[in-house]
Formats: C-alpha cells, sequence, structure tokens
C-alpha cells in the first residue's frame, strides 16, 4: 500500500447479502476500496493471490472448511497478509483466531461504523478487537496455569512444537484441548505425542511429563550454577 493510495479489501464469506451490504459499507469510504469477494475458503485463498488485498476481512464459520483454516492457508503462502476475522456465532472462536495469525477479531454485531476504523487501523499495525474481547483476553491469561511453560533446555531432542505439546500435557490437557490451544487437527497432535514418546524413550503421556520436570530442574540448576557475566560482576 503506497502513501497516497486506498486500502483494499477482500471480503470472505459465505452469506452474498452480507458480502454485498459489506461491500457498500466499505466502498462508500473514502480510503478504501474492495477489491474482491469469496464465498468459501477456496475461493478466498484464490481471491487473495490473485488480488493481494492490503486487509483480508474472513468469516469464521463457512462450510467445508472455516476461516482458521482459511486465515492458516493464506498465511502460509502469504505472512505478512493482515486478516480481521469477523463471527456471529462462536464466541470461542476469537482465540484460535488470533493464534492462527489474525489481526483482529470482531462480532458482527459490532457497531457498523467501527468496521472502517479497524480496518484502517489494522493496515497500521494496531489490533482490530473489540474492548470485550480484549476483556475476555485478559481473563484468558489470568486464568492460564503457571506451569504452562517451564525452561526448556538449550540442547533437547524435542522440536519447538513438541515442546508446545508437551507443555500443554504437563498442565494437563487433552488431546482435544491441546488441538484447540494450538489450532492443530487431534491426529496431528497425536502424532506429536507418537514422536516426544518415542524421543523420550518413555511408553506413556505420566512418563514424557516426568521427564519433562527433570529436564526442566537440570536446566534451572545448570542455569542457577553457571557464572556470572564478567560485565555484570561489581569491580
Amino acid at each position: 500500500m503506497t502513501k497516497n493510495s486506498k486500502i483494499r479489501v477482500l471480503i470472505v464469506d459465505d452469506h452474498a447479502v452480507l458480502r454485498s451490504g459489506l461491500h457498500l459499507l466499505l466502498d462508500a469510504q473514502s480510503d478504501i476500496e474492495v477489491v474482491g469477494e469469496a464465498g468459501d475458503v477456496k475461493e478466498a485463498v484464490f481471491e487473495t493471490r490473485a488480488k493481494q488485498p492490503d486487509v483480508v476481512l474472513m468469516d469464521v464459520v463457512m462450510p467445508g472448511m472455516d476461516g482458521i483454516e482459511a486465515t492458516q492457508r493464506i498465511l502460509a503462502e502469504r505472512p505478512d497478509q493482515v486478516i480481521v476475522m469477523l463471527t456471529g456465532a462462536d464466541q470461542d472462536a476469537w482465540l484460535l483466531g488470533l493464534r492462527a495469525g489474525a489481526a483482529g477479531f470482531l462480532s458482527k454485531d459490532v457497531d457498523i461504523r467501527a468496521l472502517p476504523r479497524a480496518v484502517e487501523g489494522a493496515v497500521k499495525g494496531e489490533a482490530a478487537i473489540s474492548r470485550t474481547l480484549g476483556m475476555q483476553l485478559i481473563r484468558q491469561l489470568r486464568r492460564q496455569p503457571s506451569g504452562f511453560a517451564g525452561l526448556r533446555p538449550v540442547r533437547s531432542r524435542l522440536s519447538a512444537r513438541e515442546w508446545e505439546v508437551l507443555d500443554l500435557l504437563c498442565v494437563p490437557h487433552t488431546t482435544e484441548e491441546i488441538a484447540r490451544t494450538l489450532v492443530l487437527s487431534p491426529e496431528t497432535v497425536r502424532s506429536h505425542v507418537k514422536s516426544i514418546l518415542r524421543k523420550l524413550q518413555v511408553s506413556s503421556r505420566g512418563e514424557a511429563v516426568e521427564i519433562a520436570r527433570q529436564l526442566r530442574a537440570a536446566a534451572q540448576d545448570a542455569a542457577a550454577e553457571a557464572p556470572e557475566p564478567a560485565h555484570a560482576r561489581l569491580s
């Protein structure tokens, strides 16, 4: 987007009437131009690739694959793409959307006048999120168990993603809860768990959790025993 150009927006929603309404609303803004519409995930990925919009307005609930998966696919191709998600149904989807890489999340019940402002803010690098959802995010962080993530050994047989899964096993979380938290399929989580058990040479999740605690304790001890850097000591 150049300094004096309009913000180019792609609208993704399976309801044609809603798309048309959003199209009219945004096109009425002097600094916004709707460059395309899409009614499903495949169209969304194709149109984003073809039109290269500044912002994608993405519905969460669509037939087939949902907007969260569409967001993941688009960001896999265009990591810097700005995506603002819209929802009118799933109140829990906002966290999954943000984890998937969305720049913001707005309810379809939001004041319609707020949408253009959210689009403009998202392009500037601001989070497009309502005050209500912002408060929910704070509450979610407050509820996060302190043991969710611990110190990880610098040298480890596990990948970063496997440590994320292991962190959640330590809470503990079920396979389905881990899948929702990390925005993965349950099958992918099970595959990571199998890899963790194999690499740690254990046969159960409980044993893997115990090994993780031992590795963290050893890493913490090593960090505590490390000599203080010369520049940090008083002369």
